[in-house]
């Protein structure tokens, strides 16, 4: 029996019987990526900052702190005290550097091919779909089995990158906690960036572990989780995270980019850090 002739037409593009306000969720999603993405590639491309003073605008240092941006952590080649080495005397001199050029490519690979992402700049970027029940743009859809779209399956790799920037930005965070004095001695403290910063590895971590490839990672394989119960808890914990996915992703996302902002206004000048105490 034929059934062809009894589905219905496919919608015009945009056209619905939804009596609910269904492009805000997309609209919405187009305007917080798109801002962040602006966002953080201008801040990539700031490079050393003030060239006359050779001072980062990505690390901060006033009043003894050391705050590193996250978008530029870890610091390959670099002027601040975090950077592992100075820029190669090979590099082109007519071409631009940031020492976020090296690092940048690894969280935005996992945010971009991650499960819940794709799904929500499916439709704020794409309109495919557009929202549920709303006329899509195009009659045919690939899927992830062709170019660009398969690009995606690699989200499980870019896991185990984004896992270790935890680390290194939890290091971070832990030489955000001692401030320098005038004698060259280093104090514990806490100072306002030094809480941007915890909070902001805490953020990330929360995102990161409650990622889907973690989830199959960890109990993908089980079968009967009493056979197994150190990973069936695990999972359950990456359980307890995933079910939040989608607010984690947003919190971490304008708390990463809050994190630069604050670094970038200290070291700029244009805001003072408030340190709360140090001891000594």
């Amino acid at each position: 029996m034929a059934y062809a002739d009894t589905l219905p037409k496919q919608r015009p593009f945009g056209v619905t019987t939804r009596p609910d306000a269904w492009w805000l969720q997309p609209l919405v999603v187009f305007l917080g990526f798109s801002a962040f993405i602006i966002y953080s590639t201008w801040a990539a491309f700031q490079g050393v900052g003030d060239v006359k003073t050779g001072v980062p605008s990505y690390w901060y240092g006033g009043h003894g702190a050391n705050y590193l941006s996250p978008f530029y952590s870890p610091e390959f080649w670099g002027v601040s005290p975090h950077a592992i080495g100075k820029l190669p005397a090979w590099w082109p001199v007519w071409a631009p550097f940031s020492p976020a050029f090296l690092i940048l490519w690894i969280p935005a690979g996992f945010r971009f091919t991650c499960y819940y992402y794709r799904g929500a700049y499916y439709k704020a970027f794409w309109a495919d779909p557009i929202n549920c029940a709303v006329g899509e743009p195009r009659k045919s859809f690939l899927g992830e089995r062709s170019f660009p779209l398969i690009i995606q399956n690699v989200h499980r790799y870019f896991f185990y990158l984004a896992a270790l920037f935890i680390v290194l930005l939890s290091h971070d965070a832990w030489k955000g906690m001692w401030f320098t004095d005038l004698t060259g001695v280093k104090h514990f403290g806490i100072g306002v960036g030094t809480l941007v910063m915890v909070l902001n590895a805490f953020f990330l971590a929360m995102y990161t572990f409650g990622c889907h490839s973690l989830r199959h990672l960890i109990g993908g394989f089980l079968d009967t989780k009493t056979k197994a119960p150190t990973c069936a808890k695990a999972y359950s914990c990456v359980s307890c995270l995933n079910t939040k996915h989608m607010m984690w992703a947003w919190i971490s996302l304008f708390w990463v980019g809050f994190t630069d902002v604050y670094i970038r206004l200290c070291a700029t000048g244009h805001l003072n850090d408030f340190v709360f105490f140090t001891l000594k």
